[in-house]
């Protein structure tokens, strides 16, 4: 399986706090049938103001660490970006780290915030688009506002951004209203991945086979594994090289 969203690099962001920490989480992911793990920390200005250069330091460490000890895993980097108007000046001067391409255009995963979508959304969605960027929206399933209203998902939906969902909500592991937004969505066939978006292994740890499973559940094995490799391989192909 391939997992497009999770944070295994060390000490930049609430992700892993050191390498020790990211060796446990990808040895944790093997076991968990993962075979490429996307290594997406935050980029959130006046928090985690993370740039291609301080991603790539953290990400060759974990990788001379995963060489050395010969781990049977594929390891790439980019970023989950928090929205916010300076993306489109990061855009402009090409230091958004993307975690793939969809049908020609770059795919940026974005985060909005938990509490909910802000105004603008759309509008920014539409200017990325016409800069040949697709949005992934990463976790909507946990956004309060979406929650709360389907509706506000639907609109995302008319801008044709891409939606991942995390395993652990499937399983209910973010309680009942995102296992059942995530469900809903799933049975309607909007998200086009699911992936880990593991943080640490007591609070967070790497559920992708346990998502796949609950998911086949509801859309069968064939679109199931679709959401975990065949789509996850499409947008990455150009990464894991």
């Amino acid at each position: 399986m391939i997992d497009l969203h999770c944070h295994i690099l060390p000490g930049i962001d609430d992700g892993a706090k050191n390498l020790d920490e990211s060796l446990a989480l990808i040895n944790t992911a093997i076991s968990n049938g993962i075979t490429h793990m996307m290594c997406t920390p935050h980029i959130q200005l006046g928090r985690f103001d993370n740039t291609v250069d301080t991603i790539s330091m953290a990400f060759n460490q974990v990788q001379q660490q995963v060489t050395a000890q010969a781990l049977n895993i594929k390891l790439a980097f980019a970023a989950e970006v928090r929205i916010c108007p300076e993306i489109m000046i990061l855009a402009k001067q090409a230091k958004l780290p993307f975690i793939g391409q969809w049908q020609g255009k770059n795919v940026l995963l974005l985060e909005l915030p938990h509490s909910h979508v802000p105004p603008g959304t759309e509008q920014l969605i539409k200017w990325l688009h016409k800069n040949d960027i697709i949005p992934m929206i990463a976790h909507p399933e946990r956004n309060r506002d979406i929650l709360a209203d389907y509706k506000k998902l639907k609109i995302l939906v008319r801008t044709h951004c891409l939606f991942q969902i995390t395993a652990s909500s499937i399983i209910g592991d973010f309680g009942e209203g995102p296992k059942a937004l995530a469900e809903k969505m799933l049975m309607d066939d909007l998200v086009n991945i699911i992936a880990t978006d593991a943080h640490s292994l007591k609070r967070r740890p790497p559920k992708l086979a346990e998502g796949r499973m609950a998911a086949a559940k509801l859309i069968g094995d064939e679109k199931a594994h679709k959401l975990v490799f065949d789509t996850p391989q499409l947008i990455s192909a150009t990464k894991f090289m």
